[in-house]
């Protein structure tokens, strides 16, 4: 996953912050694409072939981490919040942050990159949540509308492009969808379970 980032330390104490792009940097004729088989690549027609990496529920299994994600465009509170509950933890924590880049290929634009940090969350394609292992809390910060899921990724040529070059364009974009449903559930659950912990 082309996922950049920035590493702070303190006293041996990491916070790692990334800027979750969902695009590789490219490397030969590699694959370009980080979601589930639905991007093009330079000289892969079907795009990638295996799920989306989720570097946040890989993190989330060691319960002595802090993770976050955060999207300033859809929620500034949370994500001031999350980066600061970060910084104060006294141990590792990661912050995955959406962040819209210019090989996604926004139809509206790179001026249009709030907008689509807010439509990213809002369609369920980047859940933004936080779990603080002082507090034991897993707390899910977003809803989504799996009905606008479609619409926010026809607005990426990424996507779009697919259609060009792929007779089954419309069954990988489903499956896309269908991996961001699963995935939501999953955080969703966790949500659920943390909430009846505390009670």
């Amino acid at each position: 996953t082309n996922k950049k980032a920035q590493i702070k330390k303190d006293g041996g104490i990491s916070m790692i912050q990334l800027y979750e792009t969902g695009v590789y940097l490219v490397h030969g004729t590699e694959l370009i694409a980080d979601d589930a088989q639905a991007l093009q690549a330079i000289s892969a027609k079907t795009g990638k072939k295996t799920d989306k990496k989720d570097l946040a529920r890989i993190a989330l299994s060691y319960p002595h981490v802090y993770v976050g994600t955060i999207s300033l465009g859809a929620n500034p509170q949370q994500a001031i919040k999350v980066l600061t509950e970060a910084e104060k933890y006294k141990g590792p924590s990661i912050i995955i942050a959406y962040s819209p880049c210019i090989a996604q290929g926004i139809i509206k634009g790179m001026g249009n990159t709030v907008e689509e940090e807010k439509n990213a969350v809002i369609s369920g394609y980047f859940p933004i949540f936080h779990y603080n292992p002082e507090t034991k809390i897993f707390k899910l910060d977003s809803k989504a509308d799996f009905t606008k899921y479609s619409e926010f990724i026809g607005g990426e040529d990424r996507y779009r492009a697919l259609k060009n070059i792929n007779k089954d364009y419309k069954e990988i974009l489903e499956e896309n969808k269908k991996y961001a449903i699963n995935r939501y559930k999953y955080y969703e659950k966790l949500a659920e379970e943390s909430q009846e912990k505390k009670e």
